[in-house]
């Protein structure tokens, strides 16, 4: 059974600004650090498992980085989608709850979010817009009257 269904299609990014300009100066400061100690120690001289994490940190990093500034949140008649490295989607039928959680006086950096439960699982989806944060608190205020 479908219980929530939105007035218009609504997308937009899932991190906010300030997320990401945070995210951008901790990707650099780490890249920099990385540089620094690439040049001060002989990395060509260690073993090929050693060379392999490294370049396996740096690339998990730069992929973290690149969905940081890409991820998509879309809320539609379908459900709620949030692109990734893995997209992450629940339709409105599996939803048996709905809720909005943040972290007080920190929402300029880390905005509210909204966790899903379907079943026994749950999925947390990121808004970074204000038309999505409008959309978050009326599911979780729709799934909250329904009880």
């Amino acid at each position: 059974m479908q219980f929530y269904q939105p007035a218009a299609a609504v997308t937009g990014p899932a991190y906010g600004g300030g997320f990401k300009i945070v995210a951008t100066f901790i990707t650099l400061v780490l890249l920099g650090y990385g540089a620094s100690i690439a040049l001060r120690f002989p990395l060509f001289g260690y073993g090929f498992g050693a060379k392999v994490l490294l370049v396996g940190a740096t690339s998990l990093l730069l992929l973290s980085y690149y969905w940081f500034l890409r991820s998509r949140t879309t809320i539609d008649a379908e459900g709620i989608r949030q692109s990734w490295v893995m997209d992450k989607q629940v339709a409105w039928r599996d939803v048996r709850g709905a809720k909005m959680i943040g972290i007080p006086y920190l929402s300029w950096l880390f905005p509210p979010r909204m966790v899903v439960r379907t079943g026994n699982s749950f999925t947390t989806f990121n808004g970074g817009s204000r038309a999505l944060l409008v959309e978050f608190a009326k599911i979780s205020l729709a799934f909250q009257m329904k009880k």
